[in-house]
């Protein structure tokens, strides 16, 4: 009785983690950390486009976080990280491609 209430309590535990686990949405941020720091070596971002990009992606790991924060997330909440994604990546792909400093 001891090892199927175990089980029973272990197969709970691991479903309620795979409904939080956003592995795609974690990818993506560090891709995009990478790219910023990358920008940054090479000159293509400045200090201060590098920190605003740096406060948008910190954004984007508190929407994950509240996402989150009820034990599920939901097919509109990972659409809406996955848009908030999508627009920083346009952003940092804008600023590291601008004529600098804008």
């Amino acid at each position: 009785m001891k090892a199927l209430t175990a089980l029973l309590l272990s197969a709970l535990c691991l479903g309620a983690q795979a409904q939080t686990q956003t592995p795609r949405v974690d990818q993506r941020q560090n891709n995009q950390e990478r790219r910023i720091d990358q920008g940054v070596a090479s000159g293509s971002l400045s200090a201060s486009e590098a920190a605003r990009l740096e406060r948008q992606q910190d954004r984007v790991q508190g929407a994950e976080d509240r996402a989150k924060a009820d034990g599920v997330v939901t097919r509109r909440e990972r659409a809406g990280l996955h848009a908030a994604q999508d627009h920083a990546s346009r952003t940092i792909a804008r600023k590291k491609h601008n004529s600098r400093g804008n």
